[in-house]
């Protein structure tokens, strides 16, 4: 039986799930979360009450969050491109990059996004700016990380890079990456030209009027 999937191409975790699915070459249903399409909305809920996307099914089994559909996705396809190394303590590496990403580029950067769509009279000016000062740490970080490698935590693309693409990308439009920050600035630009995740910028290219800070005119 065929994977499905639940998600809507602009969010950034289903992105991250997309990347796995597309550098693994796997097949799926998709499953798309919009108002043309609430029978997707209505099973997304019944099998995962909290509503939150991406959601992979695979037969009788419903995995969430995208970090986990991309752990499953190695584990049902272990002999196709492997995301997560077979090596104890090299997953370890990729598995706390992806939390960093998830965790330090991804949750501020949702801050500032979110903030945006509040009403004048719920801005939070002292959460926002902690999330830019968050996001300055951060890049500065990775900058000095990225300034010998390809990849962010392997000499191959892994489960830490599909968590960065989308984290990098929308970050970077929220509160951009300044221009001496030239290793992580062209780890971006690496992210942006894989393939995998070209295809999920061009699919989601259509919805950028939904950013509530304003899309650049770029990437």
């Amino acid at each position: 039986m065929m994977f499905q999937i639940f998600g809507h191409p602009f969010s950034s975790y289903t992105q991250k799930a997309l990347i796995a699915l597309y550098e693994k070459e796997i097949a799926f249903e998709w499953r798309p979360l919009d108002p043309e399409h609430p029978d997707n909305g209505a099973e997304l809920a019944r099998r995962w009450p909290v509503a939150r996307f991406p959601l992979l099914v695979d037969g009788e089994r419903t995995i969430f969050e995208a970090t986990s559909i991309i752990e499953y996705l190695d584990a049902a396809h272990p002999d196709i491109v492997r995301l997560i190394p077979s090596d104890a303590f090299a997953a370890i590496e990729v598995r706390m990059l992806d939390r960093v990403f998830d965790n330090y580029v991804m949750t501020p950067m949702q801050r500032i996004v979110g903030d945006a769509l509040r009403p004048a009279a719920a801005k939070d000016s002292f959460g926002v700016s902690r999330a830019r000062a968050m996001l300055d740490t951060i890049y500065l970080w990775l900058d000095r990380r990225m300034a010998d490698r390809a990849w962010a935590a392997a000499d191959d693309f892994t489960l830490a890079d599909c968590a960065a693409a989308p984290a990098l990308f929308y970050a970077d439009w929220a509160h951009p990456i300044p221009d001496r920050l030239t290793a992580l600035q062209n780890y971006r630009a690496r992210l942006l030209g894989r393939s995998s995740f070209a295809r999920c910028i061009e699919g989601a290219r259509q919805y950028r009027s939904l950013f509530p800070l304003g899309a650049p005119d770029r990437d």
